[in-house]
């Protein structure tokens, strides 16, 4: 089957309203594909995500959240190795905001970044405020970007914010539900994933999402994030189509 006919194919089936990606893998492409430092393939990994974002606006899903850096990687990773992926986010954030050619701007895809964000370099927090900034008037589709992110963390980080309204007296203990906790997530606003992929070969979630995972759908591919194809792409979704989901029933 030709991928045109692949895609349309599952354009007739139910599409997933929103998905998370653990982009997994660039790290193990640049050593064993590239002969590299490992750096490299966080190079390569930024062009991928161009790419998934285009094939998940093409067949109709709305809302994307993707694993680019976590919390625990912004402790462990080498400085030479973190230096260079704040380099190769910075251009990729400068060709956002001064290429219309983009794939954000092709998709009118609206860019949100997700995590502690204050942990980040100056002049990279300054360039995620300009990105958000210049694509919160797309409605189209919806990307969050998780940099710095720990799902342990944001789930502190909700009970925290909801402490201080408890300690003003603007809430009572008996207010905690399922609901304020959603709306104090750094998510608040997009629907919890229907469907998670997470490329690399590893089958885990490593912190992404725990809360809004709950009830997601779980996909895993062998290929390493610089290596995966529209094809694989395709051939998860319709694997997702053909789940029964039960949501606990």
């Amino acid at each position: 089957m030709t991928l045109n006919s692949l895609v349309e194919e599952v354009k007739r089936g139910p599409v997933p309203l929103s998905i998370g990606i653990i982009m997994d893998g660039n790290r193990r492409f640049a050593r064993e594909v590239m002969k590299k430092p490992s750096w490299w393939g966080h190079k390569f990994g930024v062009v991928k995500a161009r790419d998934v974002l285009k094939w998940a606006c093409e067949i109709g899903i709305k809302y994307i959240t993707v694993y680019a850096l976590s919390f625990e990687n912004l402790k462990s990773r080498p400085k030479k190795e973190l230096q260079k992926i704040f380099e190769y986010l910075e251009k990729e954030m400068d060709d956002v905001l001064y290429d219309d050619r983009h794939v954000v701007h092709k998709t009118e895809t609206r860019v949100k970044f997700i995590g502690r964000i204050r942990l980040l370099p100056g002049n990279i927090r300054k360039k995620i405020k300009e990105v958000e900034s210049l694509t919160k008037k797309y409605k189209k589709h919806f990307l969050n970007i998780a940099l710095a992110y720990g799902g342990q963390q944001e789930i502190v980080d909700a009970f925290k914010k909801i402490s201080k309204k408890i300690m003003k007296g603007t809430l009572k203990p008996s207010d905690i539900n399922e609901k304020l906790i959603k709306e104090n997530l750094y998510t608040n606003g997009f629907p919890y994933p229907d469907l998670i992929i997470r490329t690399g070969g590893e089958k885990r979630l490593s912190n992404f999402l725990p809360w809004q995972s709950a009830y997601s759908e779980l996909a895993f591919t062998d290929k390493k994030w610089p290596e995966f194809d529209k094809r694989t792409f395709l051939s998860i979704i319709k694997d997702y189509q053909r789940r029964e989901r039960r949501f606990g029933r």
